[in-house]
Parts: C-alpha cells; sequence; structure tokens
C-alpha cells in the first residue's frame, strides 16, 4: 500500500473527513483490520485565510508548495491537497515535488462524465466559484458549469466561512444552500458539485433533486485506488509543469 500524503487544515473540519474517509475505504476494500498508509500535515488555516483575503495567492502557494515537501520527504508517494480553494495554487504545490499529485477537479470530472451528465452547477467558496481554476477543469473534461447569481455566491461563501469551518452545522443554512441549488436545477443543471470539502458536512444526496458530486469523497475515492494499485485504475493525475 502507498502512502498518501495529506496536505490538510484548511479547514481541519474538512480534513478529519478525508481521514475517516479514507480509513472506511481501505477497510472496506480490504477488510479485517486493515486501514490506511497516510501522513497529515495539517496547517493553521488562520495564515491561509488571511493571505486568500488579501488576495496573495503567491505567498500562499509558496507555503504550501513548503508543506507538500515535508510530506515527500516524510515518505509521501502521493499527495492530496485537501481542500478546493487551495487547488487555485495547485501549480505550486507540484513544482516543488516529485510524486504524484491527484487533482480534486480531475476526480470530479471523471464521476460526472461516467454518470452521463454534461451541465453542472458548482457550490464552493467564492474564490472557487468566480475564479478558474476549478471551472476551467472540469470545462476542459467537456463540462458546461454554471455558478450562482452573486445573491446566491454571497450566501454560500458565508456559510462556509461562518460556519462550516467553525463546526456550525444550521438547518436554516441548509434550507438555503437547497434553495440556491433549486435555482440552478431551474437554469438547467443536472448535477451539483459540492465544490468545497466542508459543504459535504451540511447537504447530501437526499437533500437535493438531483445527483450531487462531493469533491472530498470524490478525492478519496481516486486516492485510495492509486494507493493500492488497483487494476484497471487509472494513474494518479499531474499537474503540467
Amino acid at each position: 500500500m502507498r502512502t498518501i500524503g495529506l496536505l490538510g487544515g484548511m479547514s481541519w473540519e474538512s480534513s478529519a473527513l478525508y481521514y475517516r474517509l479514507l480509513n472506511e475505504q481501505v477497510r472496506d476494500r480490504l477488510g479485517g483490520f486493515h486501514a490506511a498508509r497516510c501522513i497529515l500535515l495539517s496547517v493553521d488555516f488562520a495564515v491561509i485565510e488571511r493571505l486568500q483575503a488579501a488576495g496573495d495567492w503567491a505567498a500562499a502557494g509558496e507555503l504550501l508548495a513548503a508543506d507538500a515537501r515535508a510530506l515527500q520527504a516524510a515518505g509521501a508517494d502521493l499527495v492530496l491537497l485537501c481542500t478546493n480553494t487551495m487547488h487555485t495554487v495547485a501549480d505550486a504545490v507540484t513544482s516543488g515535488i516529485d510524486v504524484p499529485f491527484l487533482h480534486i477537479g480531475d476526480s470530479t470530472a471523471e464521476a460526472i462524465t461516467a454518470a452521463g451528465l454534461s451541465r453542472i452547477g458548482l457550490l464552493g467558496t467564492r474564490y472557487t466559484m468566480e475564479q478558474p481554476f476549478l471551472v476551467d477543469r472540469l470545462a476542459d473534461a467537456g463540462l458546461e458549469v454554471l455558478v450562482p447569481e452573486q445573491a446566491d455566491r454571497d450566501l454560500v461563501h458565508r456559510v462556509i466561512y461562518e460556519e462550516l469551518v467553525l463546526g456550525v452545522v444550521r438547518g436554516e443554512s441548509r434550507r438555503a444552500y437547497q434553495e440556491v441549488v433549486d435555482r440552478l436545477v431551474a437554469r438547467g443543471a443536472q448535477g451539483i458539485v459540492l465544490g468545497c470539502t466542508e459543504i459535504e458536512l451540511l447537504i447530501g444526496p437526499g437533500d437535493v433533486p438531483v445527483p450531487t458530486f462531493p469533491t472530498t469523497a470524490l478525492h478519496v475515492a481516486a486516492a485510495v485506488r492509486a494507493a493500492l494499485a488497483e487494476e484497471g485504475a487509472a494513474p494518479p493525475h499531474t499537474i503540467d509543469r
């Protein structure tokens, strides 16, 4: 079993979900007392959030690249960046490591394509919904991506940063997200990408009328396939340098 390097802490709430899902999936595949071989480097999200707010993505990329190198030095055979938003600096992270980097957008696009869908709604932080790093990744896979209107983007972002990253899960916010999804579906979305790792703490498949694509769970599944080198599994995706 290969060792999975988890670059997390953005927030630790979602990193805990990554850790649980990794171990559950390895147990389900191998049985018995099996668990994932993994190394978790959890950053101080307050530092990253300040850089996000300041728009200093270059500095954030340097910090995360250094942490990715630390994971590789500690023995990671592949690296996951346990956040959607910070995939905006994926190029910086991959430029500093020699082991495979699994991009969250690739596992998501593969699942959507396998489901036979072509038009997808995207929920995430304001950065994820408004910057091109994930939208373009999905579009390059042949998908049409719809993002909420401005007021809905503001609501989705606020709930993530004021509630979910703090471990607060409110029924009122779930209902508000359901209304956002309904508006995306009315515009033609055939499914919804849960494009923030914390959103999976709030809504799931039974909460909306169309298929959901939880990026954390899909990212984990790709990592487990790669770590176990399962027959027929695609090799880990890397970013072109």
